[in-house]
């Protein structure tokens, strides 16, 4: 037992030995035995915006883990060495069978050893005989998913708490440099370049690339060599587990203490009845402030709503649950909650239901306060809200066609007509338009800084129009840049965002990515591609540099070959909204003069658009 009370007491490195080879040794020669029955769940979400397929050991995986679900795995409680980790570069040939490049062991789905790198792995070891279960985030090699590994306390259990859970929510895999590139994340520096990017002792280099990855993930255990190891997290035996892949980088990492907690303790103390019922009644005062406090919260938020200036109408939660009967027709999910097809009158109407109280409530309050006083014919009209007791609720104007993302993939369920060239470029027009208000034209500038092709919705005559506001950033006009939380969606981020230095022009980025999206009818980031086509930017980078641009033009649509020369142009307006430089960025308005003939595009870019 002695030998299990102090493990927290030495280096992380012989730690992390410990618990990958020396625990199983002393548990299995020990003559002890094993409460097979008991378990410790581990929930595992996938809050990617692509499928994942996460391996787990020593129970498998093998499963696939779609955007937005959650897979719940029960671990025996004996497991001294368990692990999970995401792969991303997984596919299946003709015969059904499943393959993966990342962390592919042996290219199966259903792991039995460890993957391999580069990967990030969450690392455990529950052994029921030890105080405190020990867990981590390790990095070997290079990112494979951005992850995050959180305690869940159990409920009403007396324990001495858990330290806070580790955070590796940065991805940098589109920031490698071409010769670290490796399917779902980055090779070694260190191993692949002969020590060119590593650096060691007194005289490091902070842009020499090791340095770089660590200093985005610094409480994950890592292998570079001038990676500091960090301590170990502990939680009381019988604690579950949050992992989490692509996690919001705002999370908050420490766990909340169980409910049980001060009640046990108190009774310890006191050692007596009496002491445990004034606890008790203690806590029960407590928990009636905070209601009462949380109820006059949510009444001031309801004010407050209601004294905005040009804000939309209010709906009570009974007039959209009839509108929407029940909300029975789900159009689709957003990244706070579901969409709903609703009548109300005449007209029909989109409701965006939060999913649950609280959740989203920041984006929530800027989409009604910002998009409910503006008013542009490409964004789309915010009819009103609902603010009432826990339900938050936004009504948009409907938009029968849906989202970009939707016309311009190519999926075998997409049974869509592809779009032709001359309706291409409108909806390119319309989203710069939409973009130039927002940045120019409103009297505060509006970052939206979540430009993606699902936030663009259609009408019947495929007129577009900018939606989800709820990432959005007000930038007052004497101010050059605001400094904010990274935000947004993997693949349309600028590079500036690794500084966090941000203006309107990380919009501008975004609209490059989606114009090649739409010219070349693929995600930017599609991992069922080979791996040297994986990322359509850094292709692009490629093939202009090569003279090749006509292989990126959608060659799934006939009507876009006729109009390759145009479609060329296009791509050059593009590639000047993907400056890695934000100041070389075009406004958005030059961008609709552009697209209108009026100007012409800005030949003299630099053809690099992937910071490295």
């Amino acid at each position: 037992m002695g030998i299990f009370l102090t493990l927290h007491n030495l280096p992380p490195l012989l730690l992390f030995l410990l618990l990958n080879f020396v625990l199983p040794v002393v548990t299995t020669n020990s003559g002890l035995t094993t409460n097979s029955g008991l378990t410790v769940t581990l929930n595992i979400t996938n809050r990617c915006s692509y499928t994942v397929w996460p391996a787990a050991l020593p129970v498998g995986g093998g499963m696939r883990l779609d955007t937005g679900k959650t897979w719940t795995l029960d671990v025996p409680y004996d497991t001294t060495r368990g692990r999970v980790w995401a792969r991303t570069g997984c596919s299946f040939d003709s015969k059904g069978h499943g393959f993966c490049q990342t962390g592919d062991c042996s290219g199966v789905l259903d792991c039995r050893s460890d993957g391999n790198p580069p990967l990030t792995v969450a690392d455990f070891s529950l052994n029921q005989y030890t105080t405190n279960s020990f867990f981590d985030i390790s990095l070997y090699n290079g990112f494979n998913v951005p992850m995050e590994f959180l305690p869940i306390q159990v409920k009403g259990q007396g324990s001495p708490g858990c330290s806070k859970g580790p955070h590796c929510a940065a991805n940098i895999t589109s920031q490698c440099p071409r010769e670290l590139k490796a399917p779902g994340g980055c090779n070694s520096a260190c191993t692949v370049l002969n020590n060119q990017y590593c650096c060691s002792g007194d005289d490091c280099d902070s842009n020499k690339y090791s340095a770089f990855f660590v200093r985005m993930c610094p409480e994950a255990l890592s292998y570079s060599r001038d990676a500091p190891l960090s301590t170990a997290f502990t939680c009381p035996f019988q604690t579950n587990y949050q992992v989490t892949f692509c996690p919001p980088v705002d999370l908050t990492s420490s766990p909340k203490s169980p409910h049980g907690t001060i009640a046990i303790g108190a009774s310890l103390v006191l050692g007596s009845v009496v002491g445990f019922i004034l606890i008790t009644a203690f806590i029960s005062y407590i928990v009636y402030r905070r209601r009462t406090r949380r109820h006059q919260k949510m009444e001031d938020e309801e004010e407050d709503f209601g004294n905005l200036q040009g804000t939309p109408m209010r709906f009570t939660f009974q007039q959209l649950e009839v509108a929407t009967k029940q909300f029975r027709e789900k159009l689709g999910e957003g990244g706070f909650g579901s969409v709903f097809k609703g009548q109300f009158g005449e007209e029909r109407i989109a409701v965006k239901r939060l999913d649950r109280a609280g959740q989203g409530k920041r984006e929530f309050s800027a989409e009604v306060q910002t998009i409910g006083s503006i008013h542009h014919i490409n964004l789309v009209r915010l009819i009103g809200f609902c603010a009432e007791t826990s339900h938050r609720l936004l009504v948009y104007e409907y938009m029968p066609r849906g989202s970009l993302d939707r016309w311009i993939y190519h999926r075998q369920e997409n049974s869509v007509p592809p779009l032709d060239w001359k309706t291409r470029c409108k909806i390119v027009t319309h989203i710069a338009k939409g973009l130039s208000y927002l940045h120019e034209e409103c009297t505060r500038r509006i970052a939206h800084l979540d430009v993606k092709p699902q936030n663009i919705l259609l009408d019947e005559n495929f007129n577009a129009k900018l939606s989800d506001f709820g990432l959005c950033k007000l930038i007052d006009r004497d101010m050059s840049q605001v400094v904010t939380r990274m935000r947004g969606t993997p693949g349309y981020l600028a590079p500036e965002w690794l500084t966090s230095q941000i203006t309107e022009k990380a919009d501008v980025y975004s609209f490059g990515v989606v114009v090649m999206e739409i010219i070349s009818g693929r995600k930017n980031l599609d991992t069922s591609r080979s791996e040297e086509s994986i990322h359509l930017i850094t292709l692009l980078e490629e093939k202009v540099k090569s003279e090749h641009l006509v292989d990126l033009i959608d060659k799934d649509n006939d009507d876009m070959q006729v109009h390759k020369q145009e479609v060329i142009q296009m791509m050059k307006l593009a590639m000047w909204c993907l400056q890695i430089d934000c100041k070389r960025r075009p406004e958005m308005s030059v961008v609709v003069k552009v697209l209108e003939g009026t100007m012409d595009a800005e030949t003299n870019i630099d053809h690099n658009f992937v910071a490295t």
